[in-house]
C-alpha cells in the first residue's frame, strides 16, 4: 500500500511544504512516483519519517537526523545522552524564567520604585511591571492592593533584596519538606505557612488567615502560580496551599497555637 504526499501530512501532522523539503534534502525521499511524477510513500517510508520526528520532538536540528538513521559510525545512545544534557540546561533556565515571573507578579502587585538597573539587580532580566494591569484590575479597589503600593513606594533596593531572600527562603523550606515526605498538616509545614504570612504582613500588606488562604487557592487555581512553584518541587503549590489551609484552620480553632 502506497499513500500520496497529502495523505502522509494528514498522518503524522506534518505538513507538505516539509515533506517536500525532507524529500529534497535526500532525508525522506519517498519509495515510489505515479505514472504522474507523484510522490508515493511505502510503510518503509513512514517508519522513517516517524523517527524523523522523534528527533526532532528532541529538539535535533535536521543535519544531525540524517546521520543518526543512516551512519553506522553515528551511535544513536551517546546522541541522545548529548541532547538530554541540552535539555537538562534548558530546563533549568526555564526553572529560573518561572521563579522569575513570580517575583515579577508578586512586584508589581506591591509597586516597585527602583531604577531600571536596579530592577534588574533585584529582579533579573524580566520586567517586574509586566502583569501591572491585570494586578490593577483584579485588586485595585481593596485595602490590600493601596497598603502594598504604599510600602512599596518607600523601600529601597536593598529592602527588595531582603524581601526575596526571605521569600526565596521560605520556598526553599516548602520544597525541603515536600521532598522529605513531611505531611501538609505538619508542625514543620504549618509554622512554615506561618512565616509566609508573617512575611506578607512584614512587607507587603496585612494578611489574615482568610487572606492568606485565598492565596493558597490562587497558588493552585492560577496556572502561572501554578507553574512557579511547581518548577521549584513539583507539587509544591497544592503542597504550599494544604499548609496554609492547615495552618488556619488550627490558628483558627486555637488562637495562639
Amino acid at each position: 500500500m502506497s499513500y500520496t504526499v497529502g495523505q502522509v501530512a494528514a498522518l503524522s501532522g506534518t505538513t507538505v511544504r516539509t515533506l517536500h523539503h525532507y524529500d529534497q534534502i535526500g532525508l525522506l525521499v519517498p519509495g515510489g512516483r505515479s505514472h504522474a511524477g507523484h510522490r508515493r510513500y511505502d510503510e518503509t517510508d513512514l517508519d522513517r519519517l516517524q523517527q524523523i520526528l522523534f528527533y526532532r520532538e528532541l529538539g535535533f536540528p535536521l543535519d544531525e537526523v540524517r546521520p543518526l538513521l543512516d551512519d553506522p559510525d553515528v551511535d544513536p545512545r551517546e546522541a541522545l545522552r548529548r541532547q538530554h544534557r541540552v535539555l537538562t540546561e534548558r530546563i533549568e533556565k526555564l526553572t529560573k524564567m518561572a521563579a522569575a515571573v513570580q517575583r515579577n507578579l508578586e512586584a508589581k502587585r506591591m509597586g516597585i520604585n527602583l531604577t531600571p538597573e536596579e530592577k534588574f539587580e533585584v529582579f533579573g532580566d524580566h520586567d517586574p511591571e509586566q502583569y501591572a494591569d491585570e494586578v490593577e484590575q483584579r485588586w485595585g479597589d481593596t485595602e490590600a492592593y493601596r497598603e502594598s503600593r504604599r510600602r512599596a513606594a518607600s523601600y529601597t533596593k536593598e529592602d527588595w533584596k531582603r524581601i526575596t531572600a526571605e521569600g526565596d527562603r521560605i520556598n526553599r523550606g516548602f520544597a525541603a519538606l515536600l521532598a522529605a515526605g513531611t505531611p501538609a498538616d505538619s508542625a514543620e509545614a504549618r509554622d512554615l505557612a506561618e512565616q509566609h504570612r508573617a512575611w506578607i504582613s512584614r512587607n507587603h500588606y496585612e494578611c489574615g488567615y482568610e487572606m492568606q488562604r485565598c492565596l493558597g487557592e490562587m497558588y493552585v487555581s492560577d496556572e502561572r502560580f501554578t507553574a512557579t512553584y511547581d518548577a521549584i518541587a513539583p507539587g509544591l503549590a497544592v503542597y504550599l496551599r494544604d499548609a496554609i489551609t492547615a495552618n488556619a484552620d488550627r490558628r483558627q480553632e486555637r488562637p495562639g497555637a
